[in-house]
């Protein structure tokens, strides 16, 4: 389903990057960093435009000819990108919010881990095996 998850934190600094294909890791740093700004012109319209504040999806943010970027904050400002194929034409929005919400229950625990130190990269490998589980579409 998905070829790139991504968490950012609340600074833009990069918490955990997944991709399908380990080459192209860079390329899919370059485009999530690239849609943070849409991320921010699209919390401070909601902002200003007196938009609902609790809705945490952000829909798409962009897309190229290979890729569609898709974004979701939490209320500590987390960022959660998910980058799926253009071809994908059988993914519907419904899908790619249940992407978002089964990865910020996974973030959740994460961070409730007395073993995390919040800012810190994400290293756990459960986290890593379920972040693979989405993108496979096993959720």
């Amino acid at each position: 389903m998905a070829v790139c998850i991504a968490v950012i934190g609340k600074d833009n600094s990069p918490k955990f990057l997944s991709c399908l294909d380990p080459d192209a890791e860079l390329q899919f740093h370059y485009r999530v960093h690239t849609s943070l700004d849409v991320v921010e012109e699209k919390l401070s319209a909601a902002g200003k435009g007196g938009g609902d504040v609790r809705e945490l999806y952000l829909g798409l943010l962009y897309s190229t000819e290979e890729h569609k970027i898709f974004g979701y904050v939490t209320n500590t400002k987390i960022k959660f990108i998910i980058v799926v194929e253009s071809s994908n034409t059988l993914l519907r929005d419904n899908e790619v919010r249940m992407m978002f919400r089964k990865l910020h229950t996974l973030y959740t625990d994460v961070v409730c881990n007395p073993f995390y130190i919040p800012g810190d990269p994400i290293t756990s490998k459960h986290f890593d095996k379920a972040v693979a589980n989405i993108m496979a579409g096993n959720m």
